[in-house]
């Protein structure tokens, strides 16, 4: 029997242990520092059908209608003159089981957390040195304890420090010259938008996105805005929590965005963004990497949980093949995905009048090009 160490109790790590224990030759434990997985309620995410298929997989389609909701469509308006620019209709890559869903990120972390056993996961482990014995592992964790494996994986998200270890040397990932505001507003707080679509407002360096959590009348609001920090601005991580910092930010957003939606946001908070600036492949055949450890994503495609989801499910599809390394056709299509972000946030944020006017302009037209839609989304989603 192999038996597997999983750094980290986020998407990725809970998603690969539901995939593992279908395999009755592996014995695997979590290993969480924190002393609980992050249950906390309200933000939401976006699942495109890529990653819906995947957990569809271990009955993710069997969990309560009302937690999730399914769009059809993503508005676009202008945030200068609030005119709707166009629709896109990203039904078109659903079928009959696997469709484009929105929830509650704490509806998909119990949906898999409460899939495993309650002893499956090992709270309060924070790592501090990894060694390798020919083919065994050996982790150390900051309690004294160690432990023996055949396999890690490491899924402890973009700041990583187990990635670190490994490697003798500190990989951080770059700030993206942005910051994003996240809120709750309700669905009566919300005019002149289709409560059944996800709307995304596009401004002057600045994109912001609403979009429904559940079958009730919860939205999820976030707003990503260009900003430069120095390195002792992003050091002190308690300036993104001081109601200056917050009360800031919201009243350059409300520069651009409708004033009621401002005014009526909940559960308020505010985070720099980071991305990674390459992908990272672990010397030791033995030794994986997944999730937001691997490569995260600027967040304008709406592709992190997706890609957790889908790099963990390759992982054990490899590891069910007995192939010890990710393939070339993973790191392209991280690459290529990456490409498409950065492309839409400079696309999103664009200040011109005139290069904005012919933006909108391209945007009709491209909507409704099937070839274009199959190349740019269908390349992804599907």
């Amino acid at each position: 029997m192999k038996k597997i160490a999983i750094i980290g109790g986020g998407i990725s790590g809970l998603y690969i242990a539901n995939l593992l224990r279908q395999n009755s030759n592996y014995k695997i434990t979590i290993y969480e520092k924190n002393n609980s997985v992050n249950l906390e309620k309200g933000y939401g995410i976006q699942l495109s059908v890529n990653s819906i298929k995947l957990l569809n997989k271990i009955g993710f389609q069997n969990i309560n209608p009302k937690e999730k909701f399914c769009p059809n469509k993503v508005s676009f308006y202008s945030l200068k003159n609030k005119d709707k620019i166009c629709d896109l209709n990203i039904s078109v890559f659903n079928d009959n089981n696997d469709k484009y869903t929105t929830l509650q990120r704490f509806t998909l972390i119990d949906f898999l957390k409460n899939k495993l056993p309650n002893n499956l996961i090992d709270y309060n482990k924070k790592v501090i040195e990894i060694k390798n014995v020919s083919k065994i592992i050996q982790i150390i964790f900051e309690d004294n304890s160690s432990i023996e494996c055949d396999y890690l994986i490491i899924s402890d998200g973009i700041f990583s420090k187990t990635r670190s270890l490994i490697t003798d040397k500190e990989i951080k990932p770059k700030y993206f010259n942005s910051i994003v505001v996240r809120g709750n507003i309700d669905k009566n707080n919300l005019q002149n938008i289709d409560h059944n679509n996800i709307s995304l407002f596009l401004g002057s360096n600045l994109h912001s996105v609403v979009y429904p959590v559940n079958q009730d009348v919860q939205f999820n609001f976030v707003a990503i805005l260009r900003k430069k920090l120095n390195s002792e601005e992003l050091a002190d991580y308690s300036l993104f929590d001081s109601k200056e910092f917050i009360s800031s930010t919201l009243l350059e957003i409300s520069k651009q965005v409708d004033s009621n939606i401002i005014e009526n946001l909940i559960d308020i908070k505010c985070f720099p963004i980071f991305s990674s600036t390459e992908i990272f492949q672990p010397k030791n055949k033995n030794t994986f990497v997944i999730g937001d450890a691997f490569f995260a994503f600027p967040p304008t495609f709406a592709q992190g949980a997706s890609q957790s989801i889908e790099v963990a499910h390759e992982l054990y599809r490899n590891l069910e093949n007995q192939n010890d390394q990710f393939n070339i056709e993973r790191i392209e299509r991280t690459k290529m995905i990456d490409r498409k972000s950065k492309f839409n946030y400079f696309v999103f944020h664009l200040s011109n009048p005139i290069i904005t006017w012919v933006r909108n302009l391209l945007m009709k037209k491209l909507v409704k090009n099937k070839y274009f839609l199959k190349k740019y989304l269908g390349s992804i989603y599907k």
